[in-house]
């Protein structure tokens, strides 16, 4: 099952990214595994899926030791500052950076590790009380006070949309952070980037954020079912 459901929703990665000119071959598929079983993860692996999703670090942490080389963990849940080591132990980038202070302490982390690691700053485009993620008119202050860390590679922008049933909903929040992230590399905060990462899109409306422009999107759903 996990093996047609990776085909399908891989073909419908490359007819989005065909009604929009782009190559699908520049969009990475996260498998979104949070709270599933290794085994399922182990399946979509020999599928040919390589990244995945964790949204809790110590879940991440156990699954990592059982998993194979050339498996690949982005952290796309909130992260306290407190678990950085452990999630720069762990993961190969972070989604969701959105402070100085959880900014610093990977730096920090990353640093005794001698490794450098790819990041992306968290925005709440939709200004929700409840979700994690800076203010889109915060990004650019924090991304400058971020520079001169220099463990973090920062490669662009993630967001979660406020839940709608329909997909289009989300497009314009999709459509701003395009906007936003295109603002913020002419203005030289993405330096290593030629074009700064957008992960957006989950299983209900990944079509149209690549029609707006995701690098990243994020699908757990569609791919392993429900989680109990």
């Amino acid at each position: 099952m996990i093996a047609e459901n990776l085909q399908r929703i891989r073909a419908e990665i490359a007819a989005a990214a065909r009604r929009v000119n782009r190559n699908p071959e520049e969009i990475t598929l996260v498998a979104v595994s949070k709270l599933f079983p290794v085994e399922l993860i182990l399946e979509a692996v020999d599928a040919g899926q390589t990244v995945f999703g964790e949204n809790y670090i110590q879940e991440a942490a156990t699954k990592k030791r059982q998993l194979p080389e050339g498996v690949h963990l982005h952290f796309i849940g909130h992260l306290q500052s407190n678990k950085a080591r452990l999630a720069t132990e762990t993961c190969d980038m972070i989604e969701t950076v959105d402070s100085l202070k959880l900014a610093t302490a990977l730096n920090n982390h990353l640093t005794k590790l001698g490794r450098r690691m790819r990041v992306l700053l968290q925005v709440n485009i939709g200004k929700e009380l409840q979700k994690s993620g800076v203010d889109a008119a915060e990004a650019e202050q924090l991304l400058r006070q971020m520079q001169p860390l220099k463990q973090l590679q920062m490669c662009g922008l993630m967001t979660i949309p406020p839940l709608s049933t329909e997909a289009e909903a989300s497009r314009p929040y999709f459509r701003d952070l395009r906007l936003l992230a295109t603002s913020l590399a002419a203005r030289g905060l993405f330096p290593e980037m030629d074009r700064p990462h957008l992960s957006m899109g989950m299983s209900d409306d990944f079509p149209v954020a690549i029609e707006e422009g995701a690098t990243i999107v994020r699908v757990g759903t569609a791919i392993f079912g429900r989680r109990q």
